[in-house]
């Protein structure tokens, strides 16, 4: 990607070289400017805004919506899903997103948070155990996918039955078959009926679940702030989506981190007591999440100096700005000790991450209990042989072997 000289001339993204490596391309734009006009291979446009002081601003610019109903006809091509699951946290705006994630914020506080360590503990070492005695394994697979989709299922009452659909459908949503372009829209089919199910199930036989407990806040005729049903609906299916698949890839992503630098998993072994600014640290030099959710400026308005019109999409690049070097000393060195890295990855302001708790506990539980366990954990295959997944929205690997 070479930057151009008009902000407003679109530069061709080459998704080619991105996903393998995004910083050095990332890292040419935001030498050379603020914000860049950028086009996808498939003639989609938008603003992507690299440095780390317009990207935190602009996360908590109340003139930036989420609403895609605030997009100009054609310029957004979004994946396209229906109300049932649309009427989502990721798509409103206050007073509609205060209002529902007020309903929700209580389960995840770092106090209710704090009291599942136990329980997520015992599923990493359950899932450590099922695996052992093999000398290896791919951990993506086996470890870093099962302990986050347990961990959220059980919290939303999911039964066991239906978590492997729940874990194919969702795959094929982010990365679907190019050879079957059907697939996206079958799981979503899928997704709804699930869910709506799960709802009525739900509310004839209310469990000790969270589903449970926001579908009798919905169901409180004396209720103040109500959800509707479509918003129920999306919340129960936003809570389970991106519960899990950005804490997949944050578990995978730091262990590879790890593995690539053994300086730092030879300090990390020594210093267990690391592991929670080594998370943060995992955050910022990789994080799952390399764009925040877009945005459609409400009117005209200036990113970082550039004029950006409204109602075009506004991409804010995490991954540029968490390894900004006005911010960061040494952005590309991957560094356990920091003490305060103020990174972006799980957003700013009032669209900050519902889950970050639960992502930062459950990975500092899967980390040490596999290091604890394996001290003798190295890559199973050549370091050139990993893939990452086919996407600039989430930095995730396809598979990551591994052996003891």
């Amino acid at each position: 990607m070479q930057s151009t000289a008009t902000p407003g001339t679109p530069e061709p993204i080459d998704t080619t070289t991105l996903i393998p490596d995004p910083y050095a391309a990332l890292a040419r734009l935001r030498d050379a400017g603020p914000v860049h006009r950028i086009r996808y291979p498939d003639g989609q446009t938008a603003w992507l805004v690299t440095r780390y002081d317009d990207v935190r601003q602009a996360l908590a610019d109340p003139r930036l919506s989420l609403d895609k109903r605030h997009a100009l006809p054609g310029n957004y091509r979004g994946f396209s899903l229906p109300p049932a699951l649309d009427a989502n946290l990721l798509n409103m705006d206050p007073p509609d997103h205060t209002r529902v994630r007020r309903m929700v914020v209580k389960a995840f506080t770092p106090g209710r948070v704090e009291r599942m360590r136990e329980p997520i503990r015992r599923i990493a070492d359950a899932l450590l155990d099922a695996v052992e005695a093999d000398g290896g394994t791919d951990l993506l697979t086996h470890y870093a996918t099962p302990l986050p989709i347990t961990v959220i299922c059980d919290l939303l009452g999911v039964p066991q039955d239906n978590r492997p659909d729940f874990r194919a459908w969702t795959d094929a949503m982010i990365t679907p078959d190019p050879q079957r372009p059907e697939q996206a829209k079958e799981a979503v089919g899928h997704m709804l009926r699930f869910y709506t199910g799960l709802i009525a199930s739900k509310r004839a036989e209310p469990g000790d679940d969270l589903l449970s407990d926001l579908i009798a806040v919905r169901d409180d005729e004396d209720g103040g702030d109500r959800l509707s049903e479509d918003e129920l609906t999306s919340l129960a299916f936003l809570i389970l989506f991106a519960g899990y698949e950005n804490t997949v890839h944050l578990i995978a992503n730091s262990l590879l981190a790890l593995l690539d630098q053994p300086e730092a998993l030879d300090k990390l072994r020594a210093q267990p007591e690391l592991i929670g600014p080594a998370v943060e640290e995992f955050l910022r030099y990789d994080g799952p999440a390399p764009l925040a959710i877009r945005r459609f400026p409400l009117a005209d308005m200036e990113i970082g100096g550039v004029a950006v019109p409204a109602g075009e999409t506004v991409l804010l690049s995490l991954a540029a700005a968490n390894r900004d070097p006005a911010h960061f000393n040494e952005p590309d060195r991957l560094d356990i000790h920091r003490s305060h890295s103020g990174h972006l990855a799980l957003g700013h302001g009032i669209h900050y991450c519902l889950g970050a708790s639960l992502a930062r506990l459950e990975t500092e539980i899967a980390l040490s209990a596999l290091l604890k366990r394996f001290p003798r954990l190295r890559l199973g295959v050549p370091r050139e042989e990993l893939r990452h997944r086919p996407s600039i929205r989430a930095r995730g690997l396809i598979s990551l072997p591994v052996s003891w």
